[in-house]
């Protein structure tokens, strides 16, 4: 099993940057990939980016391509989103989850994160 905690949400205005954390426990992080979703209220889950285990293969959204970077310290154990340009319609709960291999589909992704709110306001 993989425990994952995201953290880091919070309200932020438009136009501002946060960076969420997600670390991992448990089971050995290595050879996961990990990706990034999002569910804005009253919408499906939506992917929004993933990295492989090396960060050698890294996908991103195009609703968030060139606003958002997503990393790793496999040392740490913990994935990050650095986002930045925030606008209103980036509001929702951000979840991170492990997996493998690197993916955009849900489907792929064993372990998941209880989600962290990332509220910008206009």
């Amino acid at each position: 099993q993989v425990q994952l905690v995201e953290s880091g949400g919070g309200l932020v205005q438009a136009g501002g940057s946060l960076r969420l954390s997600c670390a991992a426990s448990g089971r050995t992080f290595n050879g996961y990939a990990m990706g990034w979703f999002r569910q804005a209220p009253g919408k499906e889950r939506e992917f929004i980016a993933t990295t492989s285990w090396s960060g050698g293969s890294i996908y991103y959204a195009d609703s968030v391509k060139g606003r958002f970077i997503i990393s790793r310290d496999n040392a740490k154990n913990t994935v990050y989103l650095q986002m930045n340009s925030l606008k209103s319609e980036d509001t929702a709960v951000y979840y991170c989850a492990a997996g493998g291999p690197v993916s955009m589909r849900e489907a792929s992704y064993d372990y998941w994160g209880q989600g962290t709110q990332v509220t910008v306001s206009s």
